[in-house]
């Protein structure tokens, strides 16, 4: 049985793109120990998890341990005052015995408060962890998770005498995407991408991009859901949960709240719309934003945010929904070529969508006729497209109806035929 070292720079909490490739390889042969980061602000998040018999997870500690022990510290002597007097004691002798050790930890403690400083070096140690973990896992194939652990898996399957396979899983566009400005991304790629042995893209529009860019044809691996979330029977009562009338309905958004998803617009058109409550299921950097906006206009009434569920759990919620969004903006090529697992979620759970007129989204949406496609810049457009359900609830009915044939096709376990296919050649 050959055993798989993966990489990921996240929490695994809701992961589901590597939680099915994993599990698919640990089913088929392989054995997955899978890296990642643990979340000290999560007490209940465990260190180390056994999924099944050949899957298991590690989470790595995210800060340096001088970090942990200062902030510890000063948490303490926040909370706990009267722990000055012993911890000021405890400095005064330091800098008595050693003036330059004294100085040491209060610049290491200061840093604490900078990010500029904080961060880099909080970055540089846990990618030394997943270096490490990785040479002592010593695995047959490495397989590295987007752009940010790409450096990992390359150094620990090509850095020894008998190098390893290692394969890129690119889930995003790294050299087009937010938060990725820097030309230094596309740098490091181009430098990297020469090392690998196979890469995997989301779609066929990606893999023309990289074509174009790096001269070779990447597999295709479709981040499509499991077929065993439509056998996902019960459902949790959003409308009781909410305090809505039983006949309400819940127009959807679920997933992360972040810049470019084109949500401010969703909470712009929100007005437009002829009947329907609004409810965003889900946690990011804009969440804050959009909830300042929904009070400006005074919409709470008709807007309404819930945290973010767990992977298994949200098929209970999204079978509420009289229709799903999907509304990325163009801000990046990452968004314009964008399959996101979203979009069949709300299949697999025969929820319609209103999706945004991207060529990998519409595509999918029109021809499996399971929605209606819009310009997701334009609230007045959004609308167009939500009252164009609400007014023909038999056409929104018969999308709903052609989601149970779209699953058929976009679908899990179709689609890790070719992710065994790629590890097949090693």
């Amino acid at each position: 049985m050959k055993r798989v070292g993966m990489f990921v720079w996240n929490h695994f909490t809701n992961d589901a793109r590597v939680l099915r490739e994993c599990t698919t390889l640990s089913q088929n042969g392989y054995d997955v120990e899978l890296i990642c980061i643990h979340d000290p602000d999560d007490p209940t998040l465990e260190r180390y998890e056994e999924v099944n018999e050949h899957f298991r997870v590690y989470r790595l500690k995210r800060d340096p341990i001088i970090f942990s022990i200062l902030l510890k510290t000063y948490q303490l002597t926040v909370t706990k005052k009267w722990l000055l007097i012993p911890l000021l004691f405890v400095l005064g002798a330091i800098c008595y015995v050693s003036p330059w050790i004294f100085l040491s930890l209060l610049i290491v403690t200061g840093s604490l408060f900078i990010s500029k400083i904080r961060v880099p070096i909080t970055y540089s140690t846990l990618i030394l962890k997943m270096i490490i973990k990785g040479y002592i896992g010593n695995y047959d194939i490495y397989h590295s998770n987007d752009l940010n652990t790409l450096p990992q898996g390359y150094i620990t399957s090509k850095w020894r005498l008998k190098k390893r396979p290692l394969i890129y899983d690119s889930h995003e566009v790294q050299t087009s995407r937010t938060g990725y400005d820097s030309p230094w991304f596309k740098r490091i790629e181009g430098f990297l991408i020469k090392k690998v042995d196979s890469m995997m893209v989301e779609n066929h529009t990606r893999a023309n991009y990289n074509e174009r860019l790096y001269g070779f044809y990447p597999h295709v691996l479709h981040n499509y859901p499991s077929l065993e979330i439509q056998k996902v029977h019960e459902t949790i009562d959003l409308h009781k949960i909410l305090g809505l009338p039983e006949k309400e309905k819940i127009l959807l958004y679920q997933g992360g709240i972040q810049p470019g998803r084109g949500l401010e617009n969703l909470v712009e058109a929100f007005p437009l719309f002829k009947e329907g409550t609004l409810v965003f299921i889900g946690d990011g950097k804009i969440k804050g934003k959009l909830q300042q906006m929904v009070k400006k206009r005074e919409l709470e009434d008709g807007i309404r945010f819930i945290n973010k569920v767990p992977i298994k759990d949200l098929p209970k919620y999204t079978k509420n929904a009289y229709l799903g969004f999907q509304v990325l903006n163009n801000v990046c090529f990452n968004h314009w070529s964008a399959s996101s697992n979203k979009l069949f979620e709300y299949m697999m759970n025969e929820v319609p969508i209103v999706a945004c007129n991207f060529p990998e989204i519409k595509r999918a949406v029109e021809d499996s006729e399971v929605g209606v496609t819009i310009d997701p810049h334009d609230p007045a457009e959004i609308a167009r497209g939500v009252n164009y359900l609400l007014d023909n609830p038999d056409k929104r009915d018969y999308f709903s109806n052609n989601c149970k044939k779209a699953r058929k096709k976009y679908n899990w376990e179709i689609e890790q035929k070719n992710l065994l296919e790629v590890y097949r050649d090693y």
